[in-house]
């Protein structure tokens, strides 16, 4: 009897560190001790791997045993862990072999008749481990699919901590080979074809899809607002291989990807209710840190319906997201950074009873205003495209109106227009112009824009801020990247200033 040794990898948000599995076995009194700053699901795993290995017909030692998990300073959360714990007490007790049990990442939680159930988290898991160095994991079979999607490294799955014992001593086929890839195919969301009228509402959702520019719109109830966010992820650009991962793994680690079909391929479309607190919408979490609605959403679409409802906390904390791309959660002990590149929109009614009319409304004018007003200032300089929706009119209601444009043929366009913004960034990394920082929008401004006698004028007469300059700078090159002009115009400055003031006709 001494030291049994395996590896598992513990998760703090997207990012994933290698821990050293130890145990020992030693003279003492009956009695298992689990050290290295565990919570209470690594606590408790004592109790799950002691009967499922008793369940599994294998001994317990009567003596003192200690795990130790590291390295020490490292929080380590979840039941993970449980079959590293198991496997390295067992090759501490020389029931199988100890130089084996080394060749793998183990992680999956222990059922007390010793089955392995499948945890959140895997795929960060595994790219943590093939980060360093790690090349073969083993897991549960529920989590096999998600995990082969870690590329460069062998991943195996196991029903069983009685199968894995068997496979460590040499047994074949007490393992699960992954199947084949599975094809996914980018879905066929609704369709901007079931959306009728609205046409300075279609041009401003093709306009943020090219540009990745956060939208808000306003208008009565029924007039299409919802229509139109809905079908936002149907007209963006299909997710690259490097953004699928970033999404499959955010959506690992809060638990809600499907085992079948795991990776995302499609941009994600996240609609929070109002009521959402604010570490449903940011993220966070007494015990684990989980991603909030802003991180689901990444290389998405936040779609925030009846904005005004949201709580005012809620609605200010998505400004620090909104810029940066990304968020960070703290707690006392630890924190956690999660991608939240995002695009917002947001919808409203005009007013608290709205009335489908203007001339209807029954709200008096500061009522109407202060409704509007809890999207505060802050928030709403940081949303490049605000339109005023109006009702649907009465052709396009009984169907007399003609065939309206598909998403296909808009995404085509939108499509197009990211690459000539991916080419005009090459040398920066920006995947779109909303990406672009403000001293490179400038200083290419300087030598490829025309004048901008109207932005000055608008920045002198306090209608737009510093940083709604440079959101119509960015806008203006995305209105000309659709209209497959190498270089803005003045009329995209316009329409792109009209479009920001939410003056647009």
């Amino acid at each position: 009897m001494g030291i049994g040794h395996t590896a598992a990898v513990s998760l703090l948000g997207v990012v994933g560190s290698v821990v050293d599995v130890e145990a020992d076995i030693a003279p003492g009194m009956p009695g298992i001790t689990v050290v290295g700053m565990g919570d209470t699901a690594v606590a408790q795993a004592r109790d799950r791997v002691r009967a499922a290995v008793l369940n599994s017909g294998f001994g317990w030692p009567q003596t003192r045993l200690t795990v130790s998990l590291a390295p020490a300073g490292v929080h380590k959360r979840g039941a993970g862990f449980d079959l590293a714990i198991a496997v390295a007490l067992l090759a501490a007790a020389e029931v199988v072999p100890a130089r084996r049990v080394r060749e793998a990442v183990l992680v999956g939680e222990l059922g007390l008749d010793g089955s392995v159930r499948p945890v959140p988290g895997v795929l960060p898991c595994l790219l943590a481990a093939i980060a360093s160095g790690r090349d073969s994991a083993i897991v549960a079979p529920d989590n096999l699919a998600e995990a082969s999607l870690a590329r460069g490294m062998t991943v195996r799955g196991v029903r069983s901590l009685g199968d894995l014992v068997a496979h460590l001593k040499g047994e074949p086929g007490r393992l699960i080979e992954p199947g084949p890839p599975v094809s996914v195919v980018a879905g066929r969301g609704p369709d901007m074809a079931e959306v009728f009228g609205q046409g300075q509402a279609r041009y401003a959702l093709e306009l943020a899809a090219a540009g990745g520019h956060h939208l808000a719109m306003i208008g009565p109830p029924g007039a299409g607002k919802t229509m139109l966010a809905a079908r936002l992820p149907g007209l963006l650009p299909p997710l690259t291989e490097e953004e699928s991962l970033e999404v499959t793994a955010i959506h690992s680690v809060a638990g809600v990807l499907d085992p079948r079909t795991p990776l995302k391929v499609d941009p994600p479309f996240v609609d929070p209710h109002h009521s959402a607190s604010l570490v449903a919408m940011i993220g966070g979490g007494s015990g684990d840190i989980r991603p909030g609605s802003v991180s689901l959403a990444h290389r998405g679409c936040l779609f925030l319906d009846e904005a005004p409802e949201f709580r005012r906390s809620v609605l200010d904390a998505l400004r620090q997201p909104m810029e940066s791309g990304s968020v960070l959660v703290m707690r006392a002990k630890h924190m956690a950074r999660f991608p939240a590149r995002f695009q917002l929109v947001l919808a409203a009614n005009p007013c608290p009873c709205a009335a489908a009319r203007d001339v209807d409304c029954t709200c008096p004018a500061g009522v109407r205003q202060r409704y509007l007003g809890r999207l505060s200032g802050p928030l709403m300089d940081r949303v490049d495209i605000r339109v005023d929706i109006p009702p649907v009119d009465l052709v396009a209601l009984t169907g007399d109106a003609p065939p309206q444009e598909p998403s296909e043929a808009i995404r085509q366009r939108v499509v197009q227009a990211r690459e000539r913004a991916a080419f005009r960034w090459r040398a920066f990394g920006y995947r779109c112009n909303a990406e672009a920082a403000s001293a490179d929008v400038r200083e290419l401004w300087k030598s490829r824009g025309p004048r901008t006698s109207l932005l000055d004028h608008a920045v002198r007469v306090g209608s737009l801020t510093a940083r709604g300059y440079d959101r119509v700078l960015r806008l203006a090159l995305t209105a000309a990247d659709l209209a497959e002009r190498g270089r803005p115009a003045e009329s995209d400055v316009a329409r792109a200033l009209a479009l920001r003031c939410g003056e647009a006709a």
